[in-house]
């Protein structure tokens, strides 16, 4: 098994943006009230306590950035990580200064995929790429020229994005699922030997874990679009830094840690177009809006999403230990209980009829 050159400051990284973020998650939540920047219940959200301070994506940021810039302190710095970490915080900073912009004004969709795009273009830029993949039976593998290895990489990105910011729909749900995500990611970085992706992932997980007592239900602050939105370019960014170190199966592992967000976007799009509903149209018949129906308390079904991520993260760790038609066989059975999965908790159906047709906007709440 690959070791760690740097364990003290993956730990250093970690600790610091853990604390950093709990230290500066009171200070964000003091400057969005004094903003105007708050959460408005309407009868789409789930939320009904008026006034929650939003912003609470900054104080995520702030603690990652301390918990880097933590971590480097005590290590040297190679070319090609000081480059993709140049990636990830400029593209991260386009896509919380969009965020601080929607959360304060709300913006459509148009703006916000730009941003997304225009972020995805900035990683590309700075050395994130889907370069090939492998066929899991025998082994080859295909390397992608420039003409589809970019378009691949950069719909990637926008789509991990996208998962997150409409996973964020409830107290607590995008915070706790990002973290089992990021640790998750970080582990596989780890036993790939992944240096400058197990120092990324600890200080994006530390930076998570601070934030979330914040923001467990019944939440004191929420995430808005400023966090949701870099949440998911983050793990976007980790993901492709795992799959670089997955040996046999690349880009299935990552994904398969990402199934629960992933899976929600996917049948959110497959309502709306079977509804003939805009893509972008809100609903609340989200995953954690059926897991509030079912268990009846948002802390029930923020845990039970947390269960479901925990299930699919320990399966992508199980998987890369196979090879040829056992990993096609455990696979389809993968597929084949997911759908039986969301076939019981009722997430075909498009339930059209109770829906508002609201553009561009994540089901808070």
């Amino acid at each position: 098994m690959p070791v760690l050159e740097f364990p003290h400051a993956a730990l250093l990284g970690f600790a610091v943006a853990a604390a950093a973020a709990a230290g500066a998650t009171p200070l964000v939540a003091r400057l969005a009230l004094s903003l105007g920047v708050v959460d408005r219940p309407d009868a789409r959200k789930i939320n009904r306590r008026p006034d929650i301070p939003l912003l609470g994506g900054l104080a995520v940021a702030a603690g990652f950035v301390l918990g880097i810039v933590a971590a480097l302190a005590t290590v040297p710095v190679d070319f090609a990580l000081g480059r993709e970490l140049v990636g990830l915080v400029a593209g991260g900073s386009i896509l919380i200064a969009v965020g601080i912009v929607d959360d304060r004004r709300g913006l459509s969709a148009g703006p916000k995929l730009g941003a997304q795009v225009a972020a995805a273009a900035v990683a590309i830029a700075f050395g994130y790429e889907i370069e090939y993949v492998r066929i899991p039976v025998t082994l080859e593998t295909f390397w992608f020229p420039p003409a589809i290895s970019w378009p691949l990489t950069a719909l990637f990105i926008v789509g991990v994005t996208n998962s997150l910011n409409l996973l964020d729909g409830m107290d607590g749900i995008s915070t706790g699922v990002g973290l089992i995500i990021a640790a998750t990611l970080t582990s596989l970085c780890l036993f790939g030997g992944g240096n400058g992706g197990v120092l990324m992932g600890a200080a994006f997980s530390g930076a998570l874990l601070g934030f979330l007592p914040f923001n467990y239900p019944p939440a004191r602050i929420f995430l808005g679009d400023t966090g949701a939105l870099f949440i998911g370019f983050t793990l976007s960014l980790l993901a492709l830094e795992s799959y670089r170190q997955a040996v046999f199966v690349p880009f299935i592992v990552p994904l398969l840690a990402l199934s629960v967000p992933m899976i929600d976007t996917s049948l959110s799009i497959l309502r709306r177009v079977r509804g003939r509903r805009r893509i972008f149209a809100a609903d609340r018949h989200h995953m954690h809006h059926r897991m509030l129906e079912i268990f009846g308390s948002q802390r029930a079904a923020a845990h039970q999403m947390y269960g479901i991520t925990f299930i699919f993260c320990l399966i992508s760790f199980f998987i890369t230990r196979l090879r040829g038609y056992w990993f096609l066989l455990y696979l389809s059975l993968i597929v084949l209980l997911t759908l039986k999965m969301v076939h019981n908790f009722g997430l075909f159906g498009t339930q059209g009829s109770s829906t508002t047709d609201t553009e561009a906007a994540p089901e808070r709440r």
